[in-house]
Protein backbone atom coordinates (compact mmCIF):
# COMPACT_ATOMS: atom_id res chain seq x y z
CA UNK A 1 0.00 0.00 0.00
CA UNK A 2 1.82 3.39 -0.93
CA UNK A 3 1.60 6.43 1.16
CA UNK A 4 -1.09 8.27 -1.13
CA UNK A 5 -4.08 5.53 -0.25
CA UNK A 6 -6.50 6.29 1.55
CA UNK A 7 -6.22 5.72 5.29
CA UNK A 8 -7.93 2.59 7.16
CA UNK A 9 -10.97 4.14 9.22
CA UNK A 10 -11.62 2.24 12.78
CA UNK A 11 -12.91 2.37 15.85
CA UNK A 12 -10.16 1.22 17.49
CA UNK A 13 -6.19 0.33 16.79
CA UNK A 14 -3.97 -2.00 18.84
CA UNK A 15 -0.55 -1.44 18.81
CA UNK A 16 0.90 -4.90 19.65
CA UNK A 17 -0.29 -8.21 18.95
CA UNK A 18 1.10 -9.85 22.09
CA UNK A 19 -1.70 -12.04 24.17
CA UNK A 20 -3.02 -8.54 26.03
CA UNK A 21 -2.84 -7.49 22.90
CA UNK A 22 -4.88 -9.75 21.63
CA UNK A 23 -7.31 -10.53 24.30
CA UNK A 24 -7.84 -6.30 24.28
CA UNK A 25 -9.44 -7.68 20.67
CA UNK A 26 -11.46 -10.15 21.99
CA UNK A 27 -12.89 -7.20 24.84
CA UNK A 28 -13.38 -5.36 21.53
CA UNK A 29 -15.06 -7.87 19.83
CA UNK A 30 -17.25 -8.57 22.67
CA UNK A 31 -18.69 -4.82 22.73
CA UNK A 32 -18.74 -4.89 18.70
CA UNK A 33 -16.25 -2.50 18.79
CA UNK A 34 -14.44 -2.85 15.11
CA UNK A 35 -10.40 -3.01 15.50
CA UNK A 36 -7.00 -3.72 13.61
CA UNK A 37 -4.04 -4.90 15.28
CA UNK A 38 -0.64 -4.01 13.95
CA UNK A 39 2.75 -5.59 14.92
CA UNK A 40 6.07 -5.51 14.02
CA UNK A 41 6.43 -8.95 14.21
CA UNK A 42 5.85 -10.92 11.14
CA UNK A 43 3.46 -13.63 13.31
CA UNK A 44 1.49 -12.89 16.43
CA UNK A 45 2.15 -13.86 20.13
CA UNK A 46 5.07 -10.84 20.91
CA UNK A 47 7.95 -12.17 23.24
CA UNK A 48 5.49 -15.21 24.39
CA UNK A 49 6.61 -16.61 21.28
CA UNK A 50 9.51 -15.45 20.35
CA UNK A 51 11.53 -15.35 23.87
CA UNK A 52 8.56 -18.19 25.43
CA UNK A 53 7.60 -20.17 22.84
CA UNK A 54 8.08 -23.48 24.18
CA UNK A 55 9.15 -22.57 27.72
CA UNK A 56 5.94 -23.84 29.88
CA UNK A 57 4.28 -20.92 31.98
CA UNK A 58 1.69 -21.99 34.52
CA UNK A 59 0.12 -19.01 35.46
CA UNK A 60 -2.40 -18.63 33.10
CA UNK A 61 -6.27 -19.03 35.03
CA UNK A 62 -7.40 -22.17 34.47
CA UNK A 63 -4.88 -23.06 32.50
CA UNK A 64 -2.62 -25.66 34.44
CA UNK A 65 -0.16 -25.51 32.04
CA UNK A 66 0.98 -23.85 28.47
CA UNK A 67 4.07 -22.56 26.70
CA UNK A 68 3.78 -18.73 24.62
CA UNK A 69 2.99 -20.51 21.45
CA UNK A 70 0.49 -22.47 23.12
CA UNK A 71 -0.91 -19.21 24.71
CA UNK A 72 -1.08 -17.11 21.58
CA UNK A 73 -2.71 -20.23 19.71
CA UNK A 74 -5.65 -20.26 22.35
CA UNK A 75 -5.87 -16.47 22.22
CA UNK A 76 -6.36 -16.58 18.46
CA UNK A 77 -8.81 -18.77 18.39
CA UNK A 78 -10.81 -17.31 21.18
CA UNK A 79 -9.85 -14.38 18.87
CA UNK A 80 -11.11 -15.61 15.20
CA UNK A 81 -15.21 -15.28 15.50
CA UNK A 82 -14.33 -11.82 15.24
CA UNK A 83 -12.14 -11.36 12.28
CA UNK A 84 -10.11 -8.66 13.27
CA UNK A 85 -7.48 -7.77 10.37
CA UNK A 86 -4.05 -7.97 11.49
CA UNK A 87 -0.94 -5.95 9.65
CA UNK A 88 1.95 -7.93 10.69
CA UNK A 89 5.34 -7.27 9.75
CA UNK A 90 4.71 -3.41 10.19
CA UNK A 91 6.13 -0.91 12.90
CA UNK A 92 3.61 2.13 13.91
CA UNK A 93 5.90 4.90 13.34
CA UNK A 94 4.15 7.92 13.53
CA UNK A 95 0.87 8.79 15.91
CA UNK A 96 -1.02 12.15 15.88
CA UNK A 97 -4.07 13.58 17.37
CA UNK A 98 -6.31 14.72 14.52
CA UNK A 99 -8.46 18.11 14.44
CA UNK A 100 -11.76 15.61 14.58
CA UNK A 101 -10.43 13.74 18.05
CA UNK A 102 -9.25 10.83 16.14
CA UNK A 103 -5.52 9.46 16.06
CA UNK A 104 -3.37 9.14 12.28
CA UNK A 105 -1.39 6.50 12.78
CA UNK A 106 1.55 6.05 10.04
CA UNK A 107 3.22 2.31 9.89
CA UNK A 108 7.02 1.58 8.27
CA UNK A 109 4.58 -0.49 5.95
CA UNK A 110 3.11 2.59 4.17
CA UNK A 111 -0.36 2.26 5.84
CA UNK A 112 -2.53 4.57 7.78
CA UNK A 113 -5.37 4.01 10.28
CA UNK A 114 -7.65 6.95 11.32
CA UNK A 115 -8.90 5.63 14.52
CA UNK A 116 -11.35 6.99 17.38
CA UNK A 117 -9.10 4.57 20.21
CA UNK A 118 -6.06 3.61 20.49
CA UNK A 119 -4.58 1.33 22.54
CA UNK A 120 -0.57 0.62 23.51
CA UNK A 121 -0.02 -3.27 23.96
CA UNK A 122 3.88 -3.26 22.46
CA UNK A 123 4.85 -4.88 26.10
CA UNK A 124 8.43 -3.56 26.24
CA UNK A 125 8.63 -1.86 23.17
CA UNK A 126 8.35 -3.08 19.41
CA UNK A 127 10.42 -6.50 19.44
CA UNK A 128 13.02 -5.87 16.01
CA UNK A 129 15.14 -8.45 14.33
CA UNK A 130 19.10 -7.79 15.34
CA UNK A 131 20.61 -6.46 11.78
CA UNK A 132 23.52 -8.00 10.20
CA UNK A 133 26.81 -6.19 11.55
CA UNK A 134 28.10 -5.48 7.43
CA UNK A 135 28.18 -2.18 6.08
CA UNK A 136 26.39 -1.30 3.92
CA UNK A 137 23.63 -4.52 4.39
CA UNK A 138 20.64 -2.47 4.79
CA UNK A 139 20.73 -1.44 0.63
CA UNK A 140 19.66 -5.07 0.07
CA UNK A 141 16.74 -4.84 2.86
CA UNK A 142 13.49 -6.58 1.13
CA UNK A 143 15.61 -7.94 -2.27
CA UNK A 144 18.03 -10.40 -0.97
CA UNK A 145 18.51 -9.51 2.09
CA UNK A 146 15.37 -10.69 4.65
CA UNK A 147 15.08 -10.57 8.25
CA UNK A 148 13.18 -13.39 10.30
CA UNK A 149 10.85 -14.29 6.88
CA UNK A 150 7.14 -15.85 7.30
CA UNK A 151 6.66 -16.54 3.93
CA UNK A 152 9.38 -19.14 2.83
CA UNK A 153 7.48 -20.13 -0.82
CA UNK A 154 9.37 -16.77 -1.90
CA UNK A 155 13.36 -18.25 -2.33
CA UNK A 156 11.27 -21.19 -4.52
CA UNK A 157 14.48 -22.47 -6.31
CA UNK A 158 16.89 -19.98 -5.05
CA UNK A 159 20.17 -21.04 -3.32
CA UNK A 160 19.43 -19.66 0.54
CA UNK A 161 22.29 -18.63 3.21
CA UNK A 162 20.74 -18.92 6.73
CA UNK A 163 22.45 -17.08 9.27
CA UNK A 164 22.20 -17.78 13.27
CA UNK A 165 21.77 -20.44 15.89
CA UNK A 166 18.40 -19.72 17.41
CA UNK A 167 15.54 -21.36 17.40
CA UNK A 168 14.51 -19.06 14.42
CA UNK A 169 17.40 -20.07 12.55
CA UNK A 170 16.78 -23.72 12.69
CA UNK A 171 13.23 -23.59 11.64
CA UNK A 172 13.89 -21.41 8.82
CA UNK A 173 16.47 -24.23 7.21
CA UNK A 174 14.34 -26.53 7.96
CA UNK A 175 11.73 -24.64 5.96
CA UNK A 176 13.99 -24.37 3.16
CA UNK A 177 14.25 -27.75 2.81
CA UNK A 178 12.61 -28.55 -0.51
CA UNK A 179 11.85 -25.29 -1.43
CA UNK A 180 14.73 -23.62 -2.22
CA UNK A 181 17.56 -24.87 -4.49
CA UNK A 182 20.56 -25.06 -2.06
CA UNK A 183 20.37 -23.97 2.04
CA UNK A 184 23.86 -23.12 3.74
CA UNK A 185 23.32 -22.53 7.46
CA UNK A 186 25.79 -20.13 8.81
CA UNK A 187 26.40 -20.24 12.38
CA UNK A 188 29.74 -19.20 14.46
CA UNK A 189 29.78 -22.55 16.08
CA UNK A 190 28.64 -26.04 15.84
CA UNK A 191 25.93 -25.68 18.58
CA UNK A 192 22.44 -24.50 17.99
CA UNK A 193 19.30 -23.61 20.50
CA UNK A 194 15.94 -24.55 20.08
CA UNK A 195 13.20 -26.99 20.32
CA UNK A 196 15.86 -30.33 20.62
CA UNK A 197 13.36 -32.63 18.48
CA UNK A 198 13.70 -29.36 15.93
CA UNK A 199 17.44 -29.68 16.65
CA UNK A 200 17.82 -33.41 15.60
CA UNK A 201 16.05 -32.87 12.71
CA UNK A 202 18.25 -30.32 11.54
CA UNK A 203 21.31 -32.59 12.35
CA UNK A 204 20.07 -35.11 10.10
CA UNK A 205 19.37 -32.89 7.30
CA UNK A 206 22.57 -32.04 7.73
CA UNK A 207 24.15 -35.62 8.05
CA UNK A 208 21.94 -35.82 4.98
CA UNK A 209 23.73 -33.07 2.80
CA UNK A 210 20.43 -31.31 2.68
CA UNK A 211 21.62 -28.59 4.50
CA UNK A 212 25.73 -27.50 4.34
CA UNK A 213 26.76 -26.12 7.55
CA UNK A 214 29.32 -23.45 7.66
CA UNK A 215 30.94 -22.52 10.92
CA UNK A 216 32.22 -18.53 10.66
CA UNK A 217 31.13 -15.26 11.04
CA UNK A 218 29.86 -12.74 7.84
CA UNK A 219 32.55 -10.14 6.95
CA UNK A 220 31.10 -8.37 3.53
CA UNK A 221 27.86 -8.80 1.67
CA UNK A 222 27.22 -7.17 -1.91
CA UNK A 223 23.78 -8.61 -2.76
CA UNK A 224 25.14 -11.86 -4.31
CA UNK A 225 28.12 -13.30 -2.99
CA UNK A 226 28.58 -13.47 1.74
CA UNK A 227 32.54 -13.25 2.43
CA UNK A 228 33.16 -15.29 5.62
CA UNK A 229 36.05 -15.35 8.10
CA UNK A 230 36.42 -18.30 9.14
CA UNK A 231 37.26 -19.76 12.88
CA UNK A 232 40.79 -21.02 11.65
CA UNK A 233 41.20 -17.61 10.07
CA UNK A 234 40.80 -18.42 6.52
CA UNK A 235 37.87 -16.51 4.35
CA UNK A 236 34.92 -18.38 2.39
CA UNK A 237 32.71 -16.91 -0.50
CA UNK A 238 29.70 -18.00 -0.26
CA UNK A 239 27.38 -17.08 -3.51
CA UNK A 240 23.73 -16.48 -3.29
CA UNK A 241 20.36 -15.32 -4.17
CA UNK A 242 19.20 -14.44 -0.66
CA UNK A 243 20.45 -14.08 2.83
CA UNK A 244 17.57 -15.07 5.83
CA UNK A 245 19.15 -13.38 8.83
CA UNK A 246 17.96 -15.30 11.88
CA UNK A 247 19.96 -13.67 14.97
CA UNK A 248 17.40 -13.05 17.51
CA UNK A 249 14.76 -10.16 18.53
CA UNK A 250 15.57 -6.94 20.77
CA UNK A 251 12.76 -5.21 22.02
CA UNK A 252 13.13 -1.25 21.76
CA UNK A 253 10.79 1.43 22.54
CA UNK A 254 11.14 3.14 19.34
CA UNK A 255 8.62 5.92 17.94
CA UNK A 256 7.03 5.64 20.72
CA UNK A 257 8.98 7.98 22.68
CA UNK A 258 8.65 10.53 19.82
CA UNK A 259 5.03 10.49 19.95
CA UNK A 260 4.75 13.21 22.75
CA UNK A 261 3.43 10.68 25.75
CA UNK A 262 4.46 11.33 28.99
CA UNK A 263 6.87 8.88 30.03
CA UNK A 264 8.01 7.19 33.53
CA UNK A 265 10.94 4.96 33.20
CA UNK A 266 10.32 4.38 29.36
CA UNK A 267 6.18 3.20 30.36
CA UNK A 268 3.40 5.27 29.91
CA UNK A 269 1.06 6.27 33.08
CA UNK A 270 -2.52 5.35 32.86
CA UNK A 271 -5.24 6.10 35.23
CA UNK A 272 -6.50 2.61 36.68
CA UNK A 273 -10.02 2.95 36.52
CA UNK A 274 -10.04 3.30 32.85
CA UNK A 275 -6.32 2.49 31.82
CA UNK A 276 -6.36 5.38 29.40
CA UNK A 277 -3.37 7.61 29.34
CA UNK A 278 -3.50 11.23 29.86
CA UNK A 279 -4.79 11.44 26.01
CA UNK A 280 -8.19 11.14 25.62
CA UNK A 281 -8.66 8.07 23.64
CA UNK A 282 -5.43 6.28 23.80
CA UNK A 283 -5.45 3.50 26.27
CA UNK A 284 -2.09 1.89 27.38
CA UNK A 285 -2.42 -1.99 28.70
CA UNK A 286 0.39 -4.80 29.56
CA UNK A 287 3.79 -4.46 29.91
CA UNK A 288 3.85 -0.88 28.37
CA UNK A 289 2.09 0.77 31.17
CA UNK A 290 2.59 2.06 35.04
CA UNK A 291 0.58 2.99 37.67
CA UNK A 292 1.02 2.25 41.49
CA UNK A 293 1.21 -1.28 42.41
CA UNK A 294 1.74 -2.03 39.24
CA UNK A 295 2.81 -5.82 38.07
CA UNK A 296 3.85 -7.15 35.17
CA UNK A 297 2.12 -10.08 34.74
CA UNK A 298 0.42 -11.48 31.62
CA UNK A 299 -3.02 -12.26 33.89
CA UNK A 300 -3.00 -8.26 35.22
CA UNK A 301 -2.68 -7.23 31.22
CA UNK A 302 -5.91 -9.33 31.28
CA UNK A 303 -7.90 -6.77 33.39
CA UNK A 304 -6.40 -3.85 32.14
CA UNK A 305 -7.92 -5.04 28.66
CA UNK A 306 -11.34 -5.68 29.85
CA UNK A 307 -11.65 -2.40 31.78
CA UNK A 308 -10.09 -0.34 29.29
CA UNK A 309 -12.73 -1.80 26.11
CA UNK A 310 -15.12 -0.65 28.47
CA UNK A 311 -13.83 2.79 28.70
CA UNK A 312 -13.01 3.10 24.77
CA UNK A 313 -17.10 1.94 24.43
CA UNK A 314 -17.78 5.56 26.32
CA UNK A 315 -15.54 7.28 23.60
CA UNK A 316 -16.91 4.93 20.25
CA UNK A 317 -20.40 4.91 21.25
CA UNK A 318 -20.43 8.76 22.48
CA UNK A 319 -21.22 7.96 25.93
CA UNK A 320 -24.16 5.46 25.21
CA UNK A 321 -21.86 2.46 26.44
CA UNK A 322 -23.74 -0.88 26.04
CA UNK A 323 -24.84 -2.85 29.17
CA UNK A 324 -22.91 -5.28 30.71
CA UNK A 325 -24.01 -9.24 29.25
CA UNK A 326 -22.62 -12.52 30.02
CA UNK A 327 -21.00 -15.15 27.28
CA UNK A 328 -23.22 -17.66 29.77
CA UNK A 329 -26.17 -16.16 28.91
CA UNK A 330 -26.40 -13.07 26.33
CA UNK A 331 -27.88 -14.67 22.79
CA UNK A 332 -26.05 -11.81 21.50
CA UNK A 333 -23.22 -12.78 22.72
CA UNK A 334 -23.56 -16.22 21.48
CA UNK A 335 -24.19 -14.93 17.70
CA UNK A 336 -21.09 -12.98 17.84
CA UNK A 337 -19.24 -15.77 19.24
CA UNK A 338 -21.10 -18.26 16.48
CA UNK A 339 -21.67 -20.94 19.22
CA UNK A 340 -25.39 -22.67 20.00
CA UNK A 341 -27.08 -20.65 22.48
CA UNK A 342 -30.72 -21.98 23.81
Amino acid sequence: MSDTAAPIETSALIIGAGPVGLFQAFQLGLLEIPCHIVDALPHAGGQCVELYGDKPIYDIPGTPATTGRGLAQALLAQLAPFKVPMHLGEQVSTLVREPDGRWRAGTTGGKTFLARTVFLAAGVGAFVPKKLGVDGAEAYEGRQLFYHPSDFGRFAGQSVVVHGGEEAAVEAALALVGVAREVMLLHRRDAFRGDEAAVARLRARIDAGDIHLVIGQPGAFDGRQLVIATPDGQTVVLRLDALVVCQGISPRLGPIADWGLELERKQVPVDTTRYETRERGLFAVGDINTYAGKRKLIVCGFHEATLAAWAAAEIVFDGKVPPLQYTTTSTRLHELLGVPHG
